[in-house]
Parts: C-alpha cells; structure tokens; sequence
C-alpha cells in the first residue's frame, strides 16, 4: 500500500505556481518601469519588489488559485498536474494559494499606495476568476478580460504608478488599456489546450461557444486592431521609428496569423510562441517611445 503524502515537496509546490506564466506580468511591470521615463536612481527597491510581487507572489498566487479551484478539470486535461496527481494531497493547494495571498499583500506595502493598490487588485480579481461564486472563467469573454487586464494592463499601469509615487500619464493608461485588450486575443489561444476538459465542466471559453475557427479569428482581431491604434497613436505623437519598428512586428504577426487560422488546433500554441513573442516585444518598443513625450520627467 502506497503511503499517504502528508505534506507536498518543495518540487511540487513551485510547479503549482508556474514560473513560466511569471514572465509577462514582469515583462509589462518592466514596461511600466520603462515608460515612467524615470531612472532607477533611488528606485531599485521598488524596481525589485515590483518584479518579485508581478511575478513569483501574485501570479504564482493566481496560479495556486487557479489549479485549486480546477482540479477536477485538470484530471480531465492534463492529470499530471501537481493537485490531480496527488503530488499536492489534501487542502495544500488552497492552503498555498491562502499563504501567497498574504505574502503579497506583505510585500505590497513596500510599494506605497498605488502599488498596495494594485496589488489588492489584482489578487481580489485572481480569486474571483477562478473561485466560485463568481469564477469568471466560466465565461469567455469576462475571464479572458481579467486575466489579460491582470498580465499586461495592471502591471504596467503598476511599473509607471510606483516610480511616479502617483497617477500615470494618460498616453500610458492608454497604451497599457490597448495591449491589454490585445491580451484577450493571447488568452483565448491559450484556451485551446483545454477545450475537452472547459466543454465537460461547463467552462464557457470562446474555443467552447464559438468553435476553434472563429475563436481564433476573433483573437487574431483582437491582437491586430490595438497594435494599429498605437502605431497611428505613435506617429501622432511624433515616434515615427517606434511606429515603424511595431508596424514591421505587426505585419510578421499577420503572416504568422494566417499559419494559426489554416489549423487553429494544432497551431494554437505555436502563435504563443512566436507571434505573441512580436507582441510584447512591441509593448517594450512602445514603452520606450513613450518616454520623450512625457511631460516634466525628470531622470
């Protein structure tokens, strides 16, 4: 008889949180950081927290949240996760998800009220996406929202708010609000991989209601329309060479579309990454145009 695993291994635990989903709250936290126009000087405490509480603390905490709450749809899609598997055994994965909850709200109070702010934020929306009553992701369209507004949008809006000690410019809200909505498009590709275990549980994605043809037409929509906004938002702003440069990564994202649309099933993942790496290295381009047109920056 095999014998009762009372506590889960450190291995475990850190597969719980996924540090491979960490990157892109980083990334946009670093893109906040980038278009604040502000110098580290003074700040790379803040930097640092900012980057360990995006990352590691409240994404890792979404991602406990979240694999708690669909054990049962991971039995169905990939079983060899730690909580099905019994690698996580008991009410460990709630457990986790509790303590990193309070881990970030510690650490968030280095980063003085918008950044505390944001992070009760984020983690109020991390809990309502997948916990239920609410459980945004049984709808496409919500869950898809919040979890794009909580990887690309917030942390941005978080990066520049934290180095300012105060409300962003509004070409930055503007331009993390658009990649956000970009974002949805990168989420709902990302749905595919569970779409037999999302159509047994009741889970709504729009692979689920719409099919995989138009889902992924749609999401192609949704990440090509922002991206022409900001170049036009860009030459409007006098950043030809940033417009170019996202232009280009556009149109390499166009012709990489029409590879995903042929078969979104089997290449869905593949646009993950390569065409949504395009994407965000445009947020980066774009961060780094912001900065000469904001107004009374100082380094």
């Amino acid at each position: 008889m095999t014998a009762t695993v009372a506590r889960p291994a450190l291995s475990a635990c850190l597969e719980l949180l996924k540090p491979v989903t960490w990157f892109a709250p980083m990334w946009a936290f670093s893109c906040g950081v980038v278009s604040s126009g502000l110098g580290g000087h003074g700040r790379w405490h803040l930097i640092v927290a900012g980057l360990l509480l995006t990352g590691p603390l409240v994404c890792g905490t979404s991602q406990a949240i979240n694999d708690w709450y669909d054990r049962h749809v991971d039995a169905i899609n990939e079983p060899n996760r730690p909580i099905p598997s019994g690698r996580i055994p008991g009410d460990w994965g709630f457990r986790i998800a509790v303590m990193w909850t309070a881990l970030s709200l510690a650490v968030a109070t280095i980063l003085g009220p918008w950044g505390f702010a944001a992070t009760v934020l984020g983690l109020v929306l991390a809990w309502i996406y997948s916990a239920p009553p609410l459980r945004l992701k049984r709808d496409g369209w919500l869950g898809g929202t919040a979890c794009a507004a909580c990887y690309e949008g917030l942390p941005w809006i978080t990066g520049a708010a934290v180095m300012s000690a105060g409300a962003p410019d509004s070409r930055v809200l503007l331009m993390a609000g658009l990649y956000s909505i970009g974002a949805i498009g990168i989420m709902t590709l990302n749905d595919f991989k569970a779409v037999e275990g999302d159509r047994r549980t009741g889970i709504n994605s729009l692979p689920v209601t719409l099919g995989a043809e138009r889902a992924a037409q749609i999401a192609c929509g949704l990440m090509a329309a922002p991206q022409v906004l900001v170049v036009g938002l860009l030459l409007s702003w006098g950043a030809p060479w940033h417009a170019a440069a996202i232009a280009a990564a556009l149109l390499a994202q166009v012709a990489l579309m029409r590879v995903l649309l042929a078969n979104p099933r089997e290449k869905a993942p593949w646009y993950n990454g390569t065409g949504t790496t395009l994407y965000v290295l445009g947020m980066l381009v774009t961060a780094f145009a912001l900065r000469p047109v904001l107004p009374g920056v100082m380094p």
